[in-house]
């Protein structure tokens, strides 16, 4: 493939397509390795939170490492999708050789450091890494599996966070990151479907396998356990006594609605092929997330003996 529309000389040209390489805007995925920092009540611990924001760093780099294999594996086929077409490497922006070098770079960086903070975390990235190539590689042409396979990646993120703060990762965290995960996968998977029309298996294997009707019946299933998950996690007796009462129950409304947000996006108005950009550019989802930090916020750091539960 000839590199073409840059000026090989022009190093900020090219440093700013590299960066564009990475998707940093998909980096608002990592932010759930905050979860273990903010319901441990350890936010306002320095140590915790420096060690945090070092997990979050250190998972941005293996994420971008694991999208530049996806652009270097799916070259051919994002070719053809009406909006990868645009990225770099498919546009022929960028070498693949620069691309090899920044993902290796990027992997060996991130597993490294990952140990440097303590060998659990660093387990837990490297196996992150694996599973990532074995899904770019071919787990991503299966149907289901290639789902469960991204909604792992998320839990993997949540407990990952914990486990740098040596905070004993909860159940619930798992359960609640799983059962979200599962939904945004299926709806991405959904949009890529009617988007793509006849052309979809041709551009991912695994979508021959889907229909929206399939699609929409995991979606529900996955919405409803995600909102019975959170809710029961809230009114849970370790939940209140960890916090000091119940009132974490108050901030249920704020899921409800961000996830029927999410299905009205999905199924009303054919979004989210890109989940972390619409996470990001939906003003709704952006007011609610905001209000459920806040509340959140309250309820774990707040004064205790308020509520009458």
């Amino acid at each position: 493939m000839t590199t073409h529309a840059l000026n090989p000389a022009t190093n900020v040209s090219i440093t700013y397509v590299l960066a564009k390489s990475l998707r940093p805007h998909q980096w608002i995925k990592n932010t759930l390795v905050c979860g273990g920092l903010i319901f441990s009540q350890s936010l306002f611990h320095i140590p915790s939170l420096l060690l945090t924001v070092q997990a979050f760093l250190l998972f941005c780099f293996a994420a971008s490492s694991v999208y530049l294999l996806n652009d270097l594996n799916d070259l051919e086929e994002d070719r053809l999708h009406p909006k990868k077409k645009h990225r770099p490497l498919a546009a022929g922006l960028i070498s693949p050789q620069l691309v090899t070098v920044t993902m290796v770079a990027l992997a060996i960086g991130s597993v490294g450091g990952a140990f440097l903070i303590n060998v659990p975390f660093g387990c837990i990235l490297s196996f992150y890494l694996v599973m990532n190539v074995g899904y770019s590689l071919k787990l991503k042409h299966i149907a289901i599996l290639d789902v469960m396979i991204i909604a792992i990646g998320f839990v993997l993120r949540a407990v990952a966070g914990a486990v740098a703060i040596h905070v004993e990762p909860s159940p619930w965290l798992f359960l609640c990151t799983l059962t979200l995960a599962l939904l945004v996968g299926f709806g991405k998977r959904r949009n890529e479907l009617t988007v793509l029309k006849d052309g979809a298996a041709s551009h991912r294997a695994c979508l021959d396998g889907y229909s929206t009707h399939f699609l929409d019946l995991m979606m529900t299933i996955s919405a409803g356990a995600a909102v019975v998950t959170y809710a029961l996690y809230t009114m849970a007796d370790q939940t209140a006594e960890r916090f000091g009462s119940r009132a974490l129950v108050l901030t249920t409304p704020f899921v409800i609605y961000g996830i029927f947000r999410y299905l009205y996006l999905i199924l009303m108005k054919s979004e989210g092929g890109d989940p972390s950009k619409l996470f990001a550019t939906d003003k709704p989802t952006l007011v609610n997330g905001a209000l459920w930090l806040m509340a959140c916020a309250f309820c774990v750091y707040g004064p205790r003996g308020w509520m009458p539960w």
